[in-house]
């Protein structure tokens, strides 16, 4: 789709927002403790917290697909969150946005852009208006 790493990582820092549903996905929980907030929260649990795959979810054992948690088992990951801690290039970046919120929001913002523009026509066509 044309994205470099930076924005592949920026971009997937929308899961700071939002939680999965197993009546959806298939994964169960939310990303982060505030996840009606846009922050770089997600970054930071990431590289602080420690991730280990999901066995159990209400006391039974989970038959959902592999994710991760964290040691109190409220928070998630999923595979490819992961992939961005355990790929050098992607980590050097989920380290600086763990510690620069506003270098991931101006990312972010650059990214989304991108991706909102991708495939879109921006003719040089002299608009049918005139002011003069």
């Amino acid at each position: 789709m044309g994205f470099n790493d930076r924005e592949i990582v920026a971009l997937l820092g929308a899961h700071a927002l939002g939680r999965c549903h197993t009546d959806r996905s298939g994964y169960w929980g939310p990303w982060t403790f505030a996840e009606n907030t846009f922050s770089n929260e997600y970054f930071r649990l990431l590289i602080e917290e420690r991730w280990s795959p999901k066995l159990s979810h209400n006391g039974k054992p989970w038959e959902g697909p592999d994710q991760y948690e964290d040691s109190t088992g409220k928070l998630m990951m999923l595979p490819s969150d992961m992939a961005l801690v355990q790929d050098p290039a992607f980590r050097k970046i989920v380290e600086i946005y763990a510690k620069d919120e506003d270098a991931f929001f101006k990312d972010f913002a650059s990214a989304f852009s991108k991706l909102l523009e991708l495939g879109v026509d921006f003719p040089s066509v002299k608009p049918w208006y005139k002011f003069w």
